[in-house]
């Protein structure tokens, strides 16, 4: 289901919850939902629309399909360099730190652990959402 972008700094200032297998369809929902917003948007954290569960999804530019990840972990970073970002639900670009390299921990919507190594804008986005789910905003 296509949910509504939360643009509220309050709500997206708080950590998020962690991921059970009951919390399925909130990928199901962030993925209608990017792809509702795809033409301004390539990821977003559950906190986007309105629910606290660490629950992310991207689009990471290597096909039609969009990656949801359940519990996602940075396990490795390497290379940091500084970036200007955007977010759909805020206005305006900020400054922050990146890395260019890094490798993710993360459940699969089968509920399989997974470890995945991403670079340059995969890993910026991963990077962006993760962001989200602790309760910092860019």
């Amino acid at each position: 289901m296509i949910r509504s972008i939360m643009r509220d700094p309050a709500f997206l200032s708080q950590p998020s919850q962690e991921a059970v297998k009951g919390d399925s369809q909130v990928g199901r929902d962030l993925d209608d939902t990017l792809r509702a917003n795809c033409e301004k948007c390539v990821g977003m954290a559950a906190n986007m629309i309105g629910i606290r569960k660490r629950v992310i999804v991207i689009n990471p530019g290597v096909g039609p399909f969009n990656l949801v990840m359940y519990n996602p972990v940075l396990v490795r970073t390497e290379g940091p360099y500084e970036t200007e970002e955007g977010c759909l639900s805020l206005s305006g670009t900020r400054r922050t730190k990146r890395f260019r390299e890094i490798e993710v921990e993360f459940l699969n919507a089968r509920w399989e652990k997974h470890r995945m190594c991403f670079s340059g804008f995969a890993a910026q986005i991963i990077q962006h959402e993760i962001d989200h789910l602790n309760g910092i905003l860019i």
